[in-house]
Formats: structure tokens, sequence, C-alpha cells
């Protein structure tokens, strides 16, 4: 039970990193998806984000990640449908190098991270049952 218990706790803190993997993934896809967009359809950004479930919430106002990535995100989508379609496309294509690099990171991190927090907590509950038995 204490190990279940334990390695429980190293899931839980590795849902902050699969989240933040998540929020880049989908941003990096939105990007996409808003350059094919505003060159063939003009669809709205909201009928574009609709899909993505981060960026509809980061779209809404919703805090998904903090520090330095939010200040990214927030600077992303403050620029988004401020100017004509010509100009959001090539903000878009400057934007996508960027993203790209957020989403290997972030999966990198996640990757990483996840597997040691789970690894390390695990360890943990196995100790304490050794030393509880």
């Amino acid at each position: 039970m204490v190990v279940g218990l334990t390695t429980s706790i190293g899931i839980f803190l590795s849902a902050n990193k699969k989240k933040r993997m998540q929020v880049f993934a989908e941003l990096y896809e939105f990007n996409e998806q808003l350059i094919l967009s505003l060159k063939f359809s003009r669809a709205s950004i909201d009928k574009v984000a609709a899909p993505f479930k981060y960026v509809s919430g980061i779209l809404g106002g919703e805090k998904t990640v903090y520090g330095e990535d939010a200040d990214f995100v927030s600077d992303y989508i403050n620029n988004l449908g401020k100017t004509d379609a010509l100009s959001q496309v090539d903000y878009l294509t400057e934007r996508k190098a960027l993203l790209k690099k957020y989403k290997e990171d972030s999966f990198t991190d996640y990757k990483k991270s996840s597997s040691m927090y789970v690894k390390i907590f695990f360890l943990i509950g196995v100790t304490i049952a050794v030393l509880l038995a």
C-alpha cells in the first residue's frame, strides 16, 4: 500500500510536465492550422482553435502554463489577429520554429522527468515498506 501511494505521488508530480508537453504540442499544431486557414479559408481563430482543448482554454483566458512559458504563450496569443492576413502568416511562420523548439524541449523534459519521478517515489515507497517490516 505504501509503495502504491508513493508511486502515485510520483505520477501526480509528473502530471505538470505532461500538461506542458501537451500544451506546446497543441500550440504547434494550432499554429500550423492557422497558417493554412489564413492562406486558404480565412476561418476565424476560434473556429481553428475549437478542436484543441488547451488552445481553446488559453484563448478563453485560462492559464495552463506558468513562468517563462506563460509569458511566451501570452505574447503569442496577444499577437494573433492584430494585423492583416499576410502579416499574420509571416508572424506565424516566424513563430513556427520557436514553437517547434518548445514542443521538443517539453517532450524531452517530460520523458526524462516523468520516468525519474515515478522511479524515485517507487524506491521511496519500497524503502519505507522495508523499514516498516
